[in-house]
């Protein structure tokens, strides 16, 4: 892996957006202590940075009060919710939506401004775990496919080659059994990955992290 030498935020004051294009990895961390950040109750917290764990962002599903409890109890990755992704100076730059669906999961992506950047949307597969990333259009850019022999890597690719890798990190037996604490690693191997890809590609770590992993996280 390429360790990331650049000390610049990645957050773009004027545009509002978070710039991803001269990352080559980043780390999705799971917190519990994030909510007193927001201002709000919030379930899924995660951390986003590079690997010495300079800031680039936070993400964060936003609550739904006692409608929202019910719907993590008995419905799980089924039910409808936000994910906000906020900027170090804890500003909302994008919004992530996941309507309620029993079948095809998929998880809708616009930034601060309401413009439609794609979405992660779940294919049926035996065994395998499966999602299209699209495009504003619709169109496919990217397909991820998880082997059931590999149920922590989950490869990107496109025309049949990796541009991107996510994997679970290991926390040990302890973690992994009692804390909800998920850490994931992304690496961007194509470096003509856009921006948009980039940020697609992080959304789906966070909507699989949420698909596969969250049932310890309830159960908390």
């Amino acid at each position: 892996m390429i360790r990331i030498m650049l000390k610049a935020l990645s957050y773009d004051m004027r545009t509002s957006m978070l710039s991803l294009e001269r990352e080559t990895e980043i780390f999705v961390r799971q917190k519990r202590e994030l909510a007193e950040l927001f201002g709000f109750e919030t379930r899924n917290k995660y951390e986003i940075t590079r690997r010495d764990k300079t800031l680039l962002a936070y993400a964060a599903e936003q609550s739904k009060g006692l409608m929202g409890l019910i719907g993590r109890q008995f419905l799980g990755h089924w039910r409808s919710f936000d994910l906000l992704i906020f900027n170090p100076q804890r500003q909302v730059i994008y919004r992530a939506h996941h309507p309620f669906r029993f079948f095809f999961q998929r998880l809708e992506l616009y930034d601060a401004q309401g413009r439609h950047l794609g979405a992660a949307q779940k294919r049926f597969a035996f065994l395998y775990k499966k999602f299209d990333i699209q495009g504003p259009q619709g169109q496919t850019v990217m397909e991820v496919s998880s082997a059931p022999w590999k149920l922590w890597t989950f490869p990107f690719t496109r025309n049949g080659r990796d541009v991107a890798i996510l994997k679970k990190k290991w926390a040990g037996l302890l973690n992994e059994a009692f804390t909800d604490k998920d850490s994931f690693h992304i690496d961007f191997s194509d470096p003509g990955l856009s921006n948009d890809d980039r940020l697609l590609t992080l959304v789906s770590a966070i909507f699989i992290d949420l698909m596969y992993f969250e049932k310890k996280a309830n159960e908390s």
